[in-house]
C-alpha cells in the first residue's frame, strides 16, 4: 500500500464496518465513522515506516477493491512467533467475488514463508458471515475470547487460528 492508496483503503474499511457490523454495534457509532480520519491514520502509520505491518491491496480494473494487513501476533504489547491478520476488508459491492479469499491467501502465504507457525485473527463473535468465511479458509476458533466494547455496548470477539506451513 502506498500513500496515494490511503483514501480508497479508508473508504473500503469504513464502508466495510458499516456493512458488516450493522446490527452488531451501535448504529450511531457506525454512522460517525470518518473516511477522512481513517485515511489520516493510515498515512501516519505509513509515514513512520517503523512498524512490522504489511499492507496489501487488491485491484480490479485499476481500482482498489480490498485491503488486508498482517504482521506479528500481538499479545498485549508483546509480539509473539505467531502471525496475525489485523484487518481484511473488501468493498461491499465486491463481496463474494474472490477478493477477500485472494487477500487472505496472500497474507497466509507471506507469513508461512516468513516462518510463522500459526496465523491468528480476531472476529466479532456475532459476525456469522465472517466466521463462515474464515472457517472455509481453514481457520478454526481456538476458544479464546476478548471483551470489546463500542459506546458502552459489548461486542465480544473470538480468536481464530490456522497452522501455517512453509
Amino acid at each position: 500500500m502506498e500513500w496515494a492508496d490511503c483514501d480508497r483503503v479508508a473508504k473500503i474499511r469504513v464502508r466495510g464496518w458499516q456493512h458488516a457490523y450493522r446490527g452488531l454495534m451501535p448504529q450511531a457509532h457506525l454512522d460517525a465513522l470518518s473516511v477522512r480520519a481513517d485515511a489520516e491514520r493510515h498515512r501516519a502509520r505509513l509515514g513512520d515506516g517503523t512498524g512490522p505491518v504489511v499492507n496489501l491491496v487488491a485491484e480490479q480494473g485499476g481500482e482498489i477493491v480490498g485491503w488486508a494487513a498482517h504482521g506479528p501476533y500481538r499479545d498485549g504489547e508483546v509480539r509473539t512467533a505467531d502471525a496475525e491478520l489485523y484487518a481484511l476488508y473488501v468493498d461491499p459491492g465486491r463481496l463474494g467475488s474472490g477478493v477477500g479469499r485472494a487477500l487472505l491467501a496472500e497474507s497466509v502465504g507471506q507469513r508461512a514463508v516468513a516462518g510463522h507457525p500459526r496465523m491468528l485473527l480476531w472476529v466479532l463473535k456475532e459476525n456469522a458471515p465472517a466466521r463462515r468465511f474464515y472457517e472455509r479458509c481453514g481457520f478454526r476458533a481456538d476458544g479464546a475470547e476478548e471483551p470489546f466494547d463500542v459506546d458502552g455496548v459489548p461486542v465480544p470477539e473470538v480468536r481464530y487460528a490456522r497452522t501455517l506451513t512453509g
